[in-house]
């Protein structure tokens, strides 16, 4: 899938100056995640990695814990008015004896911000129906100086941003600050799910060992992703909020916000971080 990036005449003003020019702009689109055949959920996102979108959407809705939990992935046809693919619909087919889960005409709202379910019954929720506890022996111990060169690396490995100015992006790392996999797209939350989804399809979940790093805010529904797929540390180079960090505390995950240059605020978590100095 290609639609990663579209061009649309734009009328350019610099200074006084009239100009008319194509402009590079971001692919969103919406994408139908089913389940063996039944409607789950929509999600807008930038057009790529959909399969692992729709995996990693499943890891943190509880329904997926490896590889083997899935039967296949396929886009469904003729889903336009003349009968062409549109690539928008996907369909995951459970492997045998994988426990479907009751789909209603809502989300399954235990695990999303968007649902209204708020305060301790989310906290709650999302600890209890996690398949990875954030156990991580021997645990994670990261440098500040290590947490601060992240978000130029992220930055750096952004090709589709360069273009647009419009994506944001999300990436893992190892604990010894090596990038491991970065993904692009118009909403952050669709970022996580596909970093998730390509590493359960790779079998590398839970990731007990890595540092995830966001370009944008720590919401509630982005640690929820973390916890649920096992990552001990949650870094961005925005502010998080209230839930997220309580949500971080109740579970465990290293919660780190304003992650710009040397200054970062450690919110929960602080055990990992490897300071040389009292607080």
């Amino acid at each position: 899938m290609g639609r990663v990036t579209e061009r649309r005449r734009t009328l350019r003003i610099r200074d006084g100056a009239v100009t008319s020019r194509p402009d590079t702009l971001v692919a969103e689109e919406p994408m139908e995640i089913r389940l063996n055949g039944k409607p789950l959920a929509i999600t807008m996102r930038t057009p790529g990695d959909d399969f692992a979108l729709a995996a990693g959407f499943l890891v943190s809705e509880g329904v997926l814990g490896s590889a083997d939990d899935i039967r296949s992935i396929v886009y469904c046809g003729g889903t336009t008015d003349d009968g062409r693919n549109s690539y928008n619909v996907v369909d995951v087919q459970l492997a045998p004896g994988v426990e479907l889960p009751d789909i209603t005409l809502e989300r399954n709202v235990y695990t999303t911000s968007s649902c209204g379910l708020c305060g301790k019954a989310s906290l709650d929720a999302v600890r209890t129906t996690t398949r990875f506890p954030l156990t991580d022996t021997p645990p994670v111990r990261v440098e500040p100086a290590l947490l601060s060169a992240l978000p130029d690396r992220l930055r750096a490995a952004q090709r589709v941003f360069d273009r647009t100015g419009g994506l944001h992006a999300a990436a893992l790392f190892s604990e010894e600050g090596d990038l491991l996999d970065v993904r692009e797209d118009v909403g952050r939350h669709n970022t996580v799910d596909k970093l998730v989804g390509r590493a359960l399809q790779q079998g590398l979940l839970p990731l007990s060992r890595v540092i995830l790093l966001v370009s944008g805010r720590a919401s509630f529904e982005l640690a929820q992703k973390a916890v649920m797929a096992g990552i001990p540390v949650l870094a961005a180079v925005s502010a998080p909020s209230s839930l997220a960090v309580d949500l971080a505390a109740e579970t465990g995950l290293t919660l780190v916000g304003f992650l710009r240059g040397p200054s970062m605020n450690v919110y929960a978590g602080d055990d990992r971080i490897a300071l040389h100095s009292e607080v």
